[in-house]
């Protein structure tokens, strides 16, 4: 592959390069947001208990789904770097191995969350969210088959720089979803109503279609047909151990930070259904705008593993500190904006006004944390796309679980300081993440 031209290495010329691979992916990442933040206002229109029993649910979910996620993950940066250096068939053989691990990876998250209620009892969580709890969980889990084998497709087709069709499957999903939410949380069209249990329903129906519009597409598109996708092949020892040598770092590190996030929602559950609500209003909103620089992580993993695939490492450091700079430079007009409308927030989510005062002093300090998160994720990004992985699990372990974590339980529960405590944890914690990743990058692409 030739070089990239001068205009392409330039300040502008980057940042058009990285939209154009971002923005399907900013639409993929806003719909599973708005799959997010229709199960919170849904939930949260039958009740504070329901929106609760979500809360707690979706933050146990968050840690067993997401490790899974984050190891196939690695298919985008190997098969980046296998376009980048023109090797056509290790894409299709990538994609064939990644299938096979992602079902093994389903298999264990389906035991693990259908197992789930024992530890519930056991971390504290009140006893009257647990039933509802445990169904919602029971519920998602039949569709994370179907959505592993979905982010193998979409990782593949990230990793050779076509992220249109991901945009497509997303969009359909969240239509499902709300869909669903409609039928079965409200007991629609002859259905009885099943409150958060429904809400699972709708969200392992919406699963299932995101593979079958991607695997569509895929399938019938000519872009794909020089990689030989399709075809069987037994499982490769060595093939899967170089996507684990990827993605085990990769699916420690989003571990360690959701992790944090799920252990914050926690320990609201032991303050009390209102912390609860209220942390799951600011997370929601965090997490729906943290899916914009999100999307631009992908976008910075693939730019710089083509680059460092086809043996431009300069290229792709200043490609890496361009994405970076965009991440952070968005998260602060997010900051921004929330500054101006948190009242007006609160009030999309619950009309309950103990709640809405809780929701309003976490949404204050989520505007600070909001640009470190910008940041962190960036450089994430950028390093993947070197295929560096084990050191920023280690980063992030530091920043989330040596400081952040016991900080959190230090001030929120053992000193009573409640919610807004727990919340500055948050804050140091993705600060401190947020500075040694991206030292972490200006050490590796030195290199």
């Amino acid at each position: 592959m030739s070089a990239s031209p001068p205009t392409r290495s330039s300040i502008t010329g980057e940042v058009l390069a990285l939209a154009t691979l971002a923005g399907p992916l900013v639409v993929n990442n806003l719909s599973i947001a708005g799959m997010n933040f229709a199960d919170a206002v849904m939930a949260g229109r039958l009740g504070t208990r329901d929106l609760a029993a979500v809360a707690v649910g979706g933050g146990v979910w968050a840690v067993a789904f997401l490790f899974g996620l984050g190891v196939l993950m690695a298919i985008s940066p190997v098969c980046a770097q296998a376009y980048g250096a023109g090797r056509n068939a290790d894409v299709g053989r990538y994609m064939r191995q990644g299938l096979w691990l992602s079902q093994v990876l389903a298999l264990l998250v389906v035991l693990l969350v259908w197992n789930i209620e024992p530890l519930l009892w056991r971390i504290g969580i009140e006893g009257e969210l647990i039933p509802l709890t445990v169904g919602y969980l029971q519920a998602v889990v039949f569709g994370v088959p179907a959505m592993y084998a979905y982010l193998t497709l979409r990782f593949m087709s990230e990793g050779i720089g076509w992220t249109r069709p991901i945009m497509l499957a997303a969009v359909i999903a969240l239509v499902v979803n709300v869909t669903g939410n409609w039928i079965f949380m409200y007991g629609k069209l002859g259905f009885p109503a099943m409150g958060a249990v429904g809400c699972g329903v709708a969200t392992a129906l919406s699963m299932t279609s995101m593979l079958v519009t991607l695997f569509s597409y895929v399938r019938r598109n000519r872009r794909y047909r020089p990689f030989g996708l399709w075809r069987f092949e037994k499982p490769d020892p060595t093939a899967i151990r170089e996507l684990l040598g990827v993605g085990l770092p990769i699916g420690g590190s989003v571990v360690a930070e959701a992790g944090l996030f799920s252990a914050a929602a926690l320990m609201m559950g032991r303050l009390g259904a209102t912390q609860v609500a209220a942390h799951q209003i600011a997370i929601n909103y965090a997490a729906t705008m943290f899916m914009v620089p999100l999307a631009i992580h992908s976008a910075i993993t693939i730019r710089v593993g083509h680059s460092v695939g086809a043996g431009q490492p300069d290229l792709a450091r200043r490609q890496g500190l361009t994405g970076i700079a965009v991440c952070g430079l968005f998260m602060t007009a997010s900051a921004l904006m929330l500054l101006l409308l948190r009242e007006h927030i609160t009030a999309l989510y619950t009309r309950d006004e103990d709640v809405r005062a809780v929701a309003f002093s976490l949404l204050t300090m989520a505007m600070i944390f909001q640009i470190s998160d910008g940041l962190q994720v960036g450089a994430a990004g950028a390093l993947r796309g070197f295929k560096d992985t084990r050191i920023p699990m280690l980063l992030n372990v530091i920043a989330y679980w040596l400081i952040a974590f016991p900080l959190a339980w230090y001030l929120g529960v053992h000193r009573d300081g409640g919610p807004q405590a727990v919340w500055v944890a948050l804050v140091v914690g993705l600060t401190v993440g947020a500075g040694l990743l991206n030292a972490r990058f200006l050490v590796i692409s030195r290199r």
